[in-house]
């Protein structure tokens, strides 16, 4: 018991020691000795820490609000006078080269507590160290380093450390350890590290001091401050120290080549002074990196600005470029040269205010012959001397277009929602009633307009442009023909389908559509100007349900005459009912409730937009009226209409209803008797009170409207007799309280238009509901 003494007593010793030179112990530093009995005596364990819980655990790190830099929020940059000059001289706002860089200023700086400590950084006052040791004595103590540059351990005493290195602080303080102890490993880290103050001043954007963290450069400082202003320099950034310049900085080897390598590790209490600069130039036209440049010196040289700037794109001329010079002392002080870009060109010296322009090349092939329009690829080939149009066109396959070939892979898909390929253009189909298949055939491909192409030709002396049309038929039959044309370079060859330039009815592609009650319904090829009654006999003749009065015939060129037409209608309508309720809210008198003429005309003006939408929403269907007789039953009464490409002939069988639909008490669709009147299906039908019997007209079955013509269908005048298929429609009362009544007034009118539109009995029906 008695040898153990003066170890007690030397570790009492070194804790009264540390607990009186070291000014960072306090209540939580503790050091204790430790016996443990064994079988052979007494064990020693030694632990220091100033740790809370077990050994080795570090207390949370946590952000230090007095250490969060908050800079100044950034303030607009003004443009420079230069900057200016150059917008009222040619009207483009340019930046200043790297201005962006300190654009994005980050909101706060912060000292970083997770990032690597660089082995080069120097320890200093303010730095906090975290010591683990263990062997023949434990260590898990945190520290900061003092104004003295020293830290204080319990039992081990004193370690300088100021001025050391971060990657030498684990040799230093285990040399002072190993004084004491020996076998001690020895761990060093680092938590918060101290934070130092900088000045930037000069031509800065937002000059002022700076708190940064201990390892920052002067790249982070001046990232901090938003960089110089629009006439500070980016090219000779200073840092001084004790009144002396330590070291500089050209921004731009950093912006623009990422070369870092003289940047300049900052101290506390470092100026960062930023001059004005030398100069500006500025660099247009075809640069990668259009800008305004700073000059470093009289010596700067278009080579070296334009390395900055990126160099020079593939498109741009070197053969020409423009140089603008300001020279004040002249009296007329702005001049311009062009020079190529050629090494005496780069060698130039710039000069303060120079404006640079390199210009574009001229995007035109000097041994080219180009192949465009209703072809399969777009060309532009070498012209080669004695190149002849089947030298361009080398077979009629090379005519079949990217559409064509589209259509043809497109053929037999029935998924729904499938979109087909559109026949006759590039487009997709525009079918007039159905999406079947029947409707694509015959126009898989885009017909050639082969009697007539033409070659663009161009004087390069006079700039005038010739047309050399020639036959492509005969070109590609024989090579030996005159229209195999000579090209010449930089000519332009156009080919034309049939859609491009209308070809003659002889000469076009007659694919017509026959279905319904014909004995072979399908689609044929017919030759130009083949009729009606050509495709009704290829369909094998009508069979004996065919109801010739309702037979309806649709051609493609009248639905977009039709469509065109309908639109124009329906604006003109539009414009009428707007002129109505304006006409409307000018007549009310004021003797009314202003509340409930409010709502009036907000209920007629909800009406009439509702009425123009369903007006909207009508689609023409290109059918074509043949105004047959009722009592025509023979097919060979049909007009004798020459047949055209995409036509579609539709012989219904006879319906056994005639519908009824309006003012009356029950809408419906009632059996067809022979020799039935408009009247007896009016009786059958019951007008409403509201009926204008005056003005109820008939949808015919072959597309026709029929009228009273102010008589009445009851009067014994005019007992017309109806036929299947036929609608009749009821319409109310006059009624001037809206435009929208007066719309639906007058729907007989509209109707009469509309047929001639072939929109259907089912489609004006939906009109008034």
């Amino acid at each position: 018991m008695k040898s153990t003494l003066p170890i007690l007593a030397i570790f009492a010793a070194s804790a009264t020691f540390a607990q009186q030179t070291d000014p960072q112990s306090n209540s939580d530093a503790k050091a204790t000795a430790d016996y443990m009995g064994n079988s052979t005596g007494l064990t020693r364990s030694l632990k220091i820490s100033n740790q809370p819980g077990s050994l080795g655990q570090n207390r949370p790190e946590g952000d230090d609000p007095s250490q969060v830099i908050r800079p100044v929020p950034p303030k607009k940059v003004e443009p420079s006078e230069f900057q200016n000059f150059i917008k009222y001289a040619t009207g483009k706002n340019l930046a200043v080269f790297g201005s962006e860089f300190f654009s994005n200023t980050p909101s706060s700086f912060a000292p970083l507590q997770n990032t690597p400590v660089p082995s080069e950084y120097i320890l200093g006052p303010g730095d906090e160290v975290l010591v683990h040791a263990w062997g023949s004595v434990d260590i898990d103590y945190r520290a900061t380093v003092d104004r003295n540059g020293v830290i204080n351990i319990p039992t081990i005493g004193s370690v300088t450390l100021a001025g050391v290195k971060a990657g030498d602080a684990d040799a230093v303080i285990k040399s002072s350890v190993a004084k004491l102890y020996r076998d001690v490993a020895v761990s060093v880290t680092f938590g918060r590290l101290r934070a130092i103050t900088v000045y930037v001043v000069g031509q800065a954007n937002k000059p002022g001091s700076y708190t940064v963290s201990g390892f920052s450069t002067l790249v982070t400082a001046l990232l901090a401050s938003g960089g110089p202003s629009a006439t500070g320099s980016m090219r000779n950034v200073q840092v001084k120290r004790n009144g002396k310049v330590v070291g500089s900085l050209d921004m731009y080897t950093f912006l623009a080549k990422g070369d870092k390598s003289n940047d300049v590790k900052l101290q506390d209490g470092d100026t960062i002074y930023i001059p004005p600069a030398f100069g500006h130039v500025a660099l247009m036209g075809k640069v990668n990196v259009p800008a305004v440049y700073e000059l470093k010196s009289a010596n700067e040289t278009l080579s070296s600005m334009l390395e900055v700037a990126g160099g020079l794109p593939v498109i741009a001329d070197p053969r020409r470029a423009f140089l603008e010079r300001i020279e004040p002392g002249k009296s007329q002080p702005r001049s311009v040269e062009d020079f190529a870009l050629n090494k005496v060109g780069l060698a130039k010296t710039l000069k303060n205010g120079d404006v640079l322009t390199v210009a574009s090349i001229t995007p035109e092939f000097s041994n080219a012959v180009s192949l465009r329009g209703n072809v399969g690829q777009q060309l532009r080939v070498p012209f080669k001397a004695g190149m002849r149009i089947r030298d361009l066109i080398p077979n009629r396959e090379a005519l079949m277009t990217r559409a064509s070939i589209e259509r043809q892979n497109y053929e037999g898909k029935e998924a729904d929602g499938d979109t087909s390929p559109a026949f006759g253009d590039n487009t997709r189909f525009r079918l007039n009633d159905t999406s079947s298949i029947s409707s694509r055939i015959g126009n898989l491909i885009d017909d050639v307009n082969w009697d007539y192409a033409v070659i663009e030709r161009v004087d390069r002396d006079t700039l005038n442009v010739s047309l050399i049309p020639f036959n492509l038929g005969k070109a590609m039959e024989d090579p030996a023909n005159s229209d195999n044309v000579l090209l010449q370079p930089g000519d332009s060859v156009t080919v034309f389908s049939q859609n491009d330039i209308q070809v003659p009815i002889a000469k076009r592609k007659v694919f017509a559509r026959v279905e319904g009650e014909v004995n072979v319904p399908g689609v044929y090829q017919m030759s130009p100007g083949e009729t009606l009654q050509s495709l009704i006999a290829k369909a094998g003749g009508t069979t004996t349900n065919a109801y010739l009065f309702g037979t309806e015939f649709y051609r493609e060129q009248v639905r977009k005459e039709q469509q065109a037409n309908l639109e124009k209608a329906v604006r003109r309508l539009e414009s009428q009912m707007r002129s109505e309720n304006a006409k409307a809210a000018a007549n009310d008198s004021g003797g009314q409730d202003p509340a409930a003429i409010a709502a009036k005309l907000k209920a007629a003006q909800e009406a009439s937009a509702q009425a123009i939408a369903k007006m909207h929403e009508l689609k023409a269907t290109g059918r074509i009226s043949f105004g047959l007789a009722a009592n025509d039953e023979n097919f060979d009464t049909l007009p004798v209409l020459k047949l055209e490409n995409g036509d579609h002939l539709v012989v219904p069988s006879r319906p056994d209803f005639v519908h009824v639909f309006g003012a009356v008490n029950q809408e419906s669709s009632m059996i067809w008797r022979k020799g039935g009147s408009v009247g007896k299906y009016l009786a059958d039908a019951g007008p409403t009170s509201e009926a204008d019997l005056e003005n109820v007209f008939v949808l015919r079955a072959n597309g026709t409207v029929l009228s009273s013509t102010g008589r009445g269908w009851f009067s014994s005048g005019n007992s017309a007799e109806l036929m299947p298929g036929d609608s009749i429609v009821v319409p109310e009362k006059l009624n001037k309280e809206s435009a929208y009544k007066t719309f639906t007034n007058g729907l007989k009118d509209w109707a009469q238009i509309l047929s001639g539109f072939g929109i259907t009995a089912a489609a004006i029906k939906s009109l008034r509901q």
